[in-house]
């Protein structure tokens, strides 16, 4: 029982990489705060196979999107738990279009909703944690993205980028106060999003041309969170970890280039 007796905060916690964040850290023992967007129909059914664990789960509806939602969540899990040991910070969204096509309010909604959102939670998270004294986790979700120029999700791979250069200033500013904060990259990750967006048949077609053969699970990216908050990884702050099954590296293979014969 690693987390016993610690609070997790894990936001969009009700389906995909939240829900795999929020259902590993239950299982390590903490008592989950979920938070999705209000009128979620996902929340209730993470709650139920955490307790189901065992585990105790807390239910927030708000909305991260916004100054006032995270002001309110942050807030309203400090009512219901009394403390935040473990940040988990989730929110996203994201539009694919052409660069030449991409419309300036697209843009902004996706910067406010990947980036902005992830700063104001953190914030608030970081600011009971310095009062309270004692240290903390906080762990934000980014993606491979952040390194991959791919076309079609400018805006997306612009807000992960600075992502991850926000994670490491806010690792410096909180050294002193011993609250670790790491990033993790995740790749191409099966979630029901990816299903929605390109269907079934391709996503099990496509999962099986990448190096571990699969696509990548919401466990698999739950996992790596419990051992970043973890007193395991104590010495671990400021990083960015991918865990992607090699999937940024998937065209380095031999048998994936060309080869001349002279």
């Amino acid at each position: 029982m690693r987390f016993e007796n610690k609070v997790a905060l894990v936001t969009g916690a009700g389906r995909g990489i939240g829900k795999g964040c929020a259902l590993e850290l239950a299982r390590g023992g903490a008592h989950v705060i979920l938070n999705d967007r209000p009128g979620s129909s996902d929340l209730s059914e993470t709650q139920r196979e955490i307790e189901a664990l065992g585990a105790r789960a807390t239910l927030l509806e708000a909305d991260v999107f916004q100054q006032s939602g995270s002001e309110e969540l942050v807030a309203s899990a400090l009512s219901a738990a009394g403390q935040i040991d473990i940040l988990v910070s989730n929110p996203a969204w994201g539009k694919r279009c052409s660069f030449l096509e991409y419309r300036r309010e697209d843009f902004e909604r996706v910067i406010q909703g990947t980036l902005i959102s992830g700063f104001a939670i953190g914030q608030q998270v970081a600011r009971h944690m310095v009062a309270r004294g004692g240290g903390g986790k906080m762990v934000f979700i980014s993606s491979v993205q952040a390194e991959i120029p791919f076309a079609l999700s400018i805006a997306y791979g612009a807000a992960k980028v600075a992502l991850n250069h926000m994670t490491r200033t806010i690792a410096v500013e909180l050294f002193s106060h011993r609250i670790n904060v790491n990033a993790i990259e995740p790749g191409w990750i099966d979630t029901p999003g990816e299903h929605e967006s390109f269907g079934d048949e391709a996503i099990q077609a496509e999962g099986q041309k990448l190096p571990w053969g699969r696509l990548g699970t919401p466990t698999d990216i739950g996992q790596a969170a419990a051992f970043l908050v973890s007193d395991e990884a104590d010495y671990i702050t400021g990083s960015i970890l991918a865990v992607d099954g090699g999937f940024r590296f998937r065209h380095c293979r031999a048998d994936d280039m060309i080869s001349t014969v002279e």
